[in-house]
């Protein structure tokens, strides 16, 4: 049974599920939000991802599109900055709000390539990105399935992804990471999480059967077409410290987008 729990940047799910009864019953499809980033955005948290919660298993990576307004002339990273050096103060990027991950990339861009961007945050992906095609705003990381449909009718021009690796519905379009931003790497990533206190033989069966769902081709494939990267999960123990890790790396991107405590 599938119960929906939205609002609040899954605050609200996560903090139901660190209540609910360490059984391996209940259990929750979290995101790097739910695990890392919450953690630097909340001021007072309800929920802590490291002592109330248990990686079960990884599921999938979302990334994400760089993309621009085609009548800007920038076609690639090194026009990016220069523009950036020739308009200094005037380059500006959209996201889904403050926190997310559109944001987050962007700033994790502007640092890597030693540029300066104006945030215009809105409430959702789809103005931000009717806006850029508008001309009224000049770049976005872009959902996969938001843009590829506006990169294909010219709409919008796309710059690179945001994963280390291509993405399997737009195979064209190179990793930033392989064009102009050496090392570039942001994106969401899905898990399952249980309670803490689930017995560990319980998250270790649960572990091999999201292994082996994971490895159906038409799951493979189905998720490729949401414009996901399947991902062969680590065991229990290893995600335990990816989670601790990443709370790190994140908590850094959202204390230098000025982004902390602002939840």
């Amino acid at each position: 049974m599938v119960e929906n729990k939205a609002g609040s940047a899954t605050v609200i799910a996560a903090s139901a599920l660190a209540r609910a009864a360490p059984d391996g019953h209940t259990i929750m499809l979290a995101t790097s939000t739910t695990m890392a980033i919450n953690v630097s955005m909340y001021k007072n948290l309800s929920y802590d991802p490291v002592r109330d919660l248990t990686p079960v298993a990884q599921v999938a990576v979302s990334p994400f599109v760089l993309v621009v307004n085609p009548a800007l002339p920038i076609r690639s990273i090194a026009d990016l900055v220069r523009y950036a050096g020739q308009h200094p103060g005037e380059l500006n990027y959209g996201s889904a709000g403050v926190g997310s991950f559109h944001h987050l990339s962007a700033e994790l861009l502007a640092s890597s390539a030693g540029i300066k961007m104006t945030h215009i945050p809105y409430k959702a992906t789809p103005p931000a990105l009717n806006d850029i095609v508008a001309g009224h705003v000049h770049l976005m990381f872009g959902d996969v399935t938001s843009t590829l449909p506006l990169i294909a009718a010219g709409q919008l021009r796309a710059l690179g992804v945001s994963t280390a690796q291509r993405v399997g519905s737009a195979p064209e379009i190179a990793p930033l990471a392989e064009v102009g931003l050496p090392g570039f790497d942001s994106s969401s990533w899905q898990m399952i999480v249980a309670p803490a206190g689930t017995p560990r033989e319980i998250v270790a069966l649960l572990n091999r059967a999201f292994h082996d769902i994971l490895s159906e081709p038409d799951i493979r494939e189905e998720l490729g077409r949401r414009g996901l990267i399947p991902v062969a999960s680590d065991p229990p123990e290893k995600l335990q410290q990816f989670v601790k890790d990443e709370i790190v790396r994140w908590g850094k991107i959202v204390q230098g987008a000025g982004a902390a405590g602002t939840e």
